[in-house]
């Protein structure tokens, strides 16, 4: 397992960004030079893994399996840090969130490192508010990003418009919603509402992306995930929702984001080593998502 920690500066947010980057051990020798004969040889796999609300790319490193995922699988993870900034573009402020998660950082990371560029090969996940960045950047990307993974996303467009000017427990009020989303009245189907963008692809005729979101039962979360599923459902947009044991936890992330890529790329050879796989495959969950061909 190699561990990268790069630092470069985004023209998306207009900064300095730090970004974790795991590569498995499988990869023999030095990295090959962009260019070269060798770099064709071997491309990876990547997933690109968002974090939480006040959360940072070291949470993924700190509280899951991700090493172990990236090497059993031979899967290359991005971990980006994006601050609490749901991962779009702010009109307000100029900065483009949207536009680094979806492009710079893809087109930056697959430079320096030998990374896929085939959109079968590329996934997008995240938990709570880098659930909802996944699903929301997955399909507004969806030429990039083949498979979505969204975890306890934090759907959070139709209650914007009820959120008051006192800050609440979570440190936000309609003044920050304002600066990250805009206008309140126009955020409702509007250009970062997952479904509208998942509207728009369906109508566009091109390939949908591989989409797989999950939510515990007793998160509060939950019902916003249920409402995005029965949309999806009602315009026949592919998709398939799950729902298990757990709130807004570490659990119940590490258990769904296994199953998530178990999805996408099988079970990995050997089984799982790590103590937190060991109820992983519970069949104690619900599918109440459908997929649809």
């Amino acid at each position: 397992m190699a561990w990268f920690q790069v630092n470069f500066f985004s023209v998306s947010l207009g900064r300095q960004v730090g970004v974790h980057v795991l590569l498995p051990a499988e990869m023999p020798g030095p990295i090959p030079a962009t260019g070269s004969e060798e770099a064709g040889k071997q491309k990876f796999k990547t997933l690109y893994l968002l974090h939480g609300y006040m959360g940072n790319a070291n949470d993924w490193l700190i509280n899951t399996q991700i090493n172990e995922l990236s090497q059993q699988y031979g899967l290359a993870v991005v971990m980006p840090s994006g601050d609490n900034g749901f991962y779009v573009d702010q009109s307000t402020s100029g900065v483009k969130g949207a536009g680094y998660i979806g492009q710079e950082l893809v087109e930056y990371t697959r430079k320096i490192f030998p990374l896929s560029d085939k959109k079968e090969d590329t996934i997008i996940a995240g938990l709570s508010m880098g659930g909802y960045g996944a699903i929301r950047n997955g399909l507004a990307f969806s030429d990039t990003f083949g498979h979505i993974i969204g975890l306890s996303s934090a759907l959070v467009i139709d209650t914007i418009k009820d959120i008051g000017e006192e800050v609440n427990m979570l440190g936000v009020n309609i003044h920050y919603y304002e600066r990250i989303f805009g206008d309140p009245a126009k955020v409702v189907m509007g250009p970062d509402d997952p479904r509208s963008i998942a509207k728009n692809l369906l109508e566009s005729g091109k390939e949908l992306p591989d989409l797989y979101f999950a939510c515990g039962y007793n998160d509060s979360l939950s019902n916003a995930n249920r409402d995005l599923h029965r949309y999806l459902d009602s315009i026949g947009f592919a998709h398939v929702y799950e729902e298990g044991p757990g709130t807004h936890e570490w659990p119940f992330w590490r258990k769904f984001l296994a199953r998530g890529l178990e999805r996408v790329l099988g079970k990995p050879a050997g089984g799982f080593m790590n103590p937190f796989f060991i109820d992983n495959y519970d069949p104690e969950f619900d599918v109440i998502g459908k997929e649809e061909n």
